[in-house]
């Protein structure tokens, strides 16, 4: 028995970084979760008296349940890529007041894993997600990924390298300084609170791109430039009666509420002092789980 509390008093201590690795790997909170606990269970029934580093073990072992979770969820194709065929799937975003986050979620969302970089994480295969998550990520060396892939450690690098490649392409560095950050998304929540067209086309980038994920009920939407965002950013605000400042995945993001009941979450992508992205979950299914913070 005390073997067994001792085994699971381990894996508790690594529970936060497991529940890091799934996230990244999955974009789904609970199907990270579920990913953690299978884990457990992998762990519960196997002899790793002989195992040296069961940090490096379980973090391969929930690799390899992410990649068969992502494999099931491709086969299905319940879950069609970022803009293909008009669609627009956000992953779970980690909604936290200003303040902070508590220990565990900072470990969730460290490395600055906002939404705009979950997204193009979405758009890999699932070789290449877990070979640039485990690796570049996580620091694990490409030897032992390689067995989890089936691959060679050579065709692992070039996987990993690839994913890198596309991940630089598609989610180019953003503006880092969080106050600088904050006051750009207050006057974008101003502008649009106010029906304040030019000071909404002043903050938002020409090219700004905005993508809402409406899920199965809601038609989800996908606009281009600086007008038509700011046009829908208007007309969206006569709709939440309360909207405020919070942390979306670490960076200064927006809550929306309409009769106490969670409208959208509005995580923003800033460069230059402009916002270039502007991602919002509106999916009724999954909004009323996250509630205010």
């Amino acid at each position: 028995m005390s073997a067994n509390f001792f085994l699971a008093d381990r894996f508790e201590a690594e529970r936060p970084g497991l529940r890091a690795v799934a996230y990244r790997m999955l974009g789904s909170l609970a199907e990270a979760e579920d990913a953690v606990q299978e884990t457990w269970l992998k762990l519960s029934r196997t002899d790793v008296s002989g195992v040296k580093n069961l940090g490096a073990w379980l973090t391969t072992v929930i690799g390899r349940i992410c990649l068969d979770m992502l494999r099931s969820r491709t086969s299905r194709r319940e879950d069609p890529l970022p803009e293909q065929d008009g669609s627009v799937r956000l992953p779970d975003p980690v909604v936290t007041a200003l303040a902070g986050a508590d220990p565990e979620q900072e470990i969730l969302i460290a490395d600055s894993v906002g939404i705009a970089l979950m997204i193009v994480l979405e758009t890999l295969s699932p070789a290449e997600r877990l070979a640039f998550v485990l690796h570049d990520m996580f620091e694990v060396p490409f030897d032992d990924i390689a067995p989890i892939l089936g691959r060679t450690t050579v065709s692992t690098r070039q996987l990993a390298s690839r994913a890198r490649r596309r991940v630089q392409g598609a989610a180019p560095a953003a503006d880092t300084d969080p106050a600088r950050k904050r006051d750009v998304v207050d006057a974008f929540l101003t502008a649009s609170r106010g029906g304040d067209f030019e000071a909404l086309l002043a903050v938002l980038d020409p090219d700004v791109v905005a993508r809402s994920d409406g899920g199965t009920l809601v038609p989800s939407i996908l606009r281009r430039g600086a007008a038509d965002v700011a046009s829908q950013a208007i007309t969206f605000a006569r709709f939440a009666a309360d909207a405020h400042l919070v942390l979306v995945n670490g960076t200064p993001g927006v809550v929306s509420f309409a009769e106490d009941r969670p409208l959208s979450i509005m995580s923003f992508t800033i460069k230059d002092g402009r916002i270039t992205g502007l991602d919002i979950l509106t999916d009724p299914n999954r909004l009323p789980p996250l509630g205010r913070v």
